[in-house]
């Protein structure tokens, strides 16, 4: 069997990537779907808690399949993180 490689190639509009302050993850039966959020303001104190306004900066939609490679690949890359930085995750 010849060997598959893949080639990605990034436009340079978005080479710089959007800022996000956390990550939604949510599924349907076809896809898994990603929602990358920045904060708008600051939290407020509400009469039911704190109230965060975000708005959705990215939303990436990835079949079931591929689930199973970007968790392998963000272990290998939180690994190598940790290594380089001495820090851990928490």
């Amino acid at each position: 069997m010849a060997e598959q490689r893949l080639q990605i190639n990034m436009p340079n509009e978005q080479a710089i990537g959007v800022y996000a302050d956390f990550v939604r993850a949510w599924h349907t039966n076809d896809a898994f779907v990603l929602d990358f959020a920045a904060l708008h303001e600051p939290a407020t104190s509400t009469d039911d808690g704190v109230l965060i306004k975000a708005g959705v900066v990215s939303r990436v939609r990835i079949p079931p399949s591929q689930v199973f490679e970007l968790m392998k690949a963000l272990e290998q890359q939180l690994s190598a993180w940790e290594k380089e930085t001495g820090r851990n995750g928490v």
